[in-house]
């Protein structure tokens, strides 16, 4: 495949998405809202962080509650909290900037190997190798035949991809990700849309199914929804009891499970005897 296919595709399609135009502050945030959670999700609730936190200083001045109140909706909420803890340490440690060394960055609450290579090549432009599932599918359908990617790269993934990199890496990181976003999604893949479905791998072997299984996240009557279900609950009230909380829900043995989890993660602290948003 000439990597110029994929980057004239990307130049004529990328969406417009605000953080693309924003700073390294911006980007980092982006990075964090968008782990396990879609664009369409996340493009309103950064657009109202930024405005309220323009910087990492201004984030962590804030209270935490306020923190995990506004981040609403987006779900896994300790983000949130890594987001909050890692523009403390942006704003006493590296003069309120975004640092720019990806090993400095992996230091950071919150961050690992993807989210570290991503801010490098979306908030400074360097070429790092960026491994999101979208880029990994992509990959792994185009040059291996194989429907869907393991759990995590190996050490060969990243070497074999790593020599894929063309001399604008950080273009090349956005428009794989984007190409895997819009044209070789995860279910119904837009094949007759794709400008190097010729050279596919897995179309060439007739699209075969992969013995591994993506994962679908459960939701309703989990432990996950009955934690959001208790936050939710907290950011609508300033207290609440555990008689409160228990009417929430059918199983109050999950409640009482969610209150240890939240308090232990640090998200809820008690009040006396009722339950509120960590302060």
């Amino acid at each position: 495949m000439k990597q110029s296919v994929i980057l004239d595709w990307f130049d004529e399609n990328k969406r417009d998405l605000p953080w693309r135009k924003s700073n390294p502050w911006g980007v980092m945030v982006s990075e964090y809202m968008l782990q396990q959670t879609p664009v369409n999700r996340v493009l309103p609730k950064w657009i109202e962080w930024m405005d309220r936190w323009p910087d990492p200083a201004s984030l962590s001045a804030a209270k935490k509650s306020d923190v995990i109140s506004a981040w609403g909706r987006l779900g896994y909420p300790r983000r949130a909290l890594r987001l909050y803890e890692a523009a403390r340490i942006i704003s006493s440690e590296h003069n309120n900037k975004v640092p720019r060394a990806p090993e400095v960055l992996r230091a950071l609450p919150g961050v690992g190997d993807y989210t570290a290579a991503a801010i490098v090549a979306f908030a400074y432009g360097d070429s790092t190798l960026v491994l999101d599932i979208n880029i990994r599918r992509f990959f792994s359908r185009f040059y291996d035949g194989v429907e869907v990617p393991t759990a995590s790269p190996s050490q060969y993934e990243r070497k074999i991809r790593q020599e894929l990199i063309p001399d604008d890496g950080a273009k090349w990181a956005a428009a794989t990700m984007e190409f895997g976003a819009l044209i070789c999604t995860a279910r119904s893949p837009l094949c007759e849309e794709c400008p190097v479905a010729k050279s596919c791998a897995w179309r060439a072997a007739n699209y075969p199914k992969s013995e591994i299984k993506s994962k679908t996240q459960a939701w309703h009557g989990t432990d996950r929804k009955c934690r959001g279900t208790v936050v939710q609950a907290l950011r609508e009230n300033n207290r609440l009891s555990k008689s409160a909380l228990n009417k929430l829900w059918n199983d109050e043995d999950q409640i009482e499970k969610a209150l240890k989890t939240l308090l232990a993660d640090g998200l809820v602290e008690t009040i006396g005897k009722s339950f509120k948003l960590a302060d």
